[in-house]
């Protein structure tokens, strides 16, 4: 698939993804919220892929959705916000489920919808510059893009409801004092920083990144008994996994691990 909104390139088992509509601050829209579930979906099924970094071309990460574009619709207001909804939201469930880590690279502002997508990553590196904010309310707006469930997880309910319906603007080291974000680095450095990760990451046990990252989404709204049931289950099978048997050979031995990947057995 050709791409007119993002730029999608593989080396090394690392995806990187920009969002490419930088004169718009990388403002979602229909299109991009198709290409965005199109590659996805190429990020969870190409077992080459072992990582991936997301950010933003230019000076902004994404400040949501594209409310120029939505002023114009008219009638069929509710019908344009409900397709990018749909795919917007079906790309963050590949994400969230899919065994490669992804690193954001969080290059700029990050409102709207473009918040919510920074707080989907599985690890978030800042520029300094960056600033956050919902920014919903606002404009008479209410929050998707999967916000209403991570923000409460992470910052607790109080700050929840004050950054949905204050709509503060945080900067890099607020946000990161919140938990929203891993780390903090100067702005020529914030992709690269990303990348040296998901470069690290893509040498990892992909399919044990994978179990981790699905046991820590159920853990949230499981109960103990259910969740340690999962837990047993998924660590036995990777136990018994090619990459299970060589970390535990390589830690015997004192030897660093080389992982294969997503290959099971």
């Amino acid at each position: 698939m050709t791409y007119n909104s993002i730029i999608f390139e593989i080396e090394n088992g690392v995806g990187l993804i920009r969002l490419n509509r930088p004169d718009e601050g990388n403002a979602i829209i229909p299109e991009m919220g198709r290409e965005l579930l199109d590659v996805a979906v190429r990020c969870d099924e190409d077992q080459k892929i072992r990582s991936v970094v997301l950010t933003g071309n230019g000076s902004r990460f994404c400040v949501g959705g594209d409310l120029k574009a939505f002023n114009v619709q008219a009638e069929g207001i509710s019908r344009y916000v409900t397709e990018i909804t749909h795919t917007f939201h079906a790309a963050i469930s590949r994400f969230n489920w899919m065994d490669a880590p992804v690193i954001g690279a969080i290059n700029g502002t990050a409102a709207g919808g473009g918040f919510s997508l920074a707080l989907t990553t599985d690890i978030a590196i800042a520029a300094e510059s960056a600033k956050f904010t919902m920014a919903y309310t606002k404009v008479g707006l209410v929050p998707d893009g999967s916000s209403s469930y991570f923000l409460a997880r992470i910052v607790g309910l109080r700050r929840a409801k004050e950054m949905a319906l204050l709509n503060p603007i945080l900067s890099a080291e607020q946000a990161m004092s919140w938990g929203l974000i891993n780390q903090v680095v100067a702005d020529d450095q914030v992709l690269s920083t990303a990348l040296e990760i998901a470069h690290k990451l893509a040498k990892g046990p992909t399919r044990s990144f994978g179990e981790t990252k699905r046991l820590i989404l159920t853990g949230t709204t499981d109960t103990l008994e259910s969740q340690m049931e999962r837990e047993s289950r998924i660590i036995s099978a990777m136990a018994a996994s090619a990459d299970g048997r060589e970390g535990i050979a390589a830690f015997v031995s004192k030897r660093m691990p080389d992982f294969q990947g997503r290959m099971i057995f």
